[in-house]
């Protein structure tokens, strides 16, 4: 055992000191381990269920009994255990690695990727589609409207003298790159959206936080030539400043973005209070005359 010796002075007569050595351990004390308590394996998922217009029945949550123990750790692995007990249900999935933005449901009331969430450790977990949209069947909503607007936008490069597609190759600064990390990683998920009240009640004339984050990200692109007619399309009443920066976007996101801030210097732009930055090099400096990519 490492001990050390401390002097305590303590004055206990007019004329002296008396001096006490004190022992202190430098062995710090651990406390026992508690054994953990196990945890139940069995879930009761309530999944929302409806048939579409055409069934004329009722939408209704059905709960399925499942052992979660044999299955994997995410809700999307749930729900195709669920599916190999009802083949009936119907859902998205593609990537199963939170790229494709397929699979987003409505997990005990918050917005999520099911392939990148995990399993909650509640007794019922209860499945919704995302709200806010028409429901095809089950949790497979329509997603039209949400990608119409999004294609508004022209979410692609446009130059003045543009070429063959795919001729050149267009140069871009490290610093002018790095104004949009935090933007083009957004999967159009449509989980900002869907929590997002603005857009619930204006969701025909508010284009929303995803594709607003879209819009931000190809105007502030050093490499786009449109930036001036793309912020006159902004400029309206309701597609850009019907945000009134609740913030759920940011909160819903299953990525991590932010799109309120994104949102807040694009209404910076549109309305003339800031200005895009200068490209700190020519787009065109690594594509000399008949040089392709």
């Amino acid at each position: 055992m490492n001990n050390f010796r401390k002097l305590l002075f303590t004055k206990k007569t007019p004329r002296a000191r008396i001096i006490e050595f004190c022992e202190y351990s430098t062995e710090k004390k651990v406390a026992p381990v508690q054994p953990k308590q196990p945890v139940d394996p069995r879930r009761v998922f309530k999944v929302y269920r409806f048939g579409g217009v055409l069934s004329k029945e009722q939408p209704k949550l059905v709960s399925y009994d499942l052992d979660v123990s044999k299955c994997g750790r995410m809700v999307l692995d749930a729900l195709i255990k669920i599916k190999d007990m009802d083949p009936t249900l119907v859902f998205r999935r593609s990537c199963r690695e939170g790229i494709c933005g397929s699979c987003a449901v409505n997990l005990q009331g918050n917005n999520c990727l099911a392939c990148i969430t995990a399993i909650p450790p509640d007794k019922v977990i209860t499945i919704h589609p995302i709200p806010h949209m028409y429901v095809i069947r089950d949790l497979v909503v329509d997603m039209n409207h949400f990608f119409d607007v999004y294609d508004s936008i022209r979410p692609y490069l446009i130059r003045r003298n543009q070429g063959p597609l795919g001729r050149y190759q267009y140069a871009q600064s490290i610093n002018d790159n790095s104004k949009l990390v935090g933007l083009y990683e957004c999967v159009l998920c449509s989980c900002c959206a869907t929590a997002c009240p603005s857009y619930w009640w204006n969701g025909r004339r508010f284009m929303g936080p995803a594709t607003l984050l879209h819009a931000y990200r190809w105007i502030i692109d050093s490499r786009d030539e449109d930036t001036e007619q793309r912020l006159y399309e902004l400029r309206d009443d309701f597609k850009a400043f019907r945000c009134h920066t609740i913030l759920n976007c940011t909160l819903a996101c299953p990525k991590g973005l932010h799109p309120g801030l994104a949102i807040a210097k694009l209404k910076r732009l549109i309305s003339g209070l800031d200005k895009k930055p200068p490209s700190e090099i020519d787009a065109m400096k690594f594509s000399g005359t008949g040089s392709k990519c």
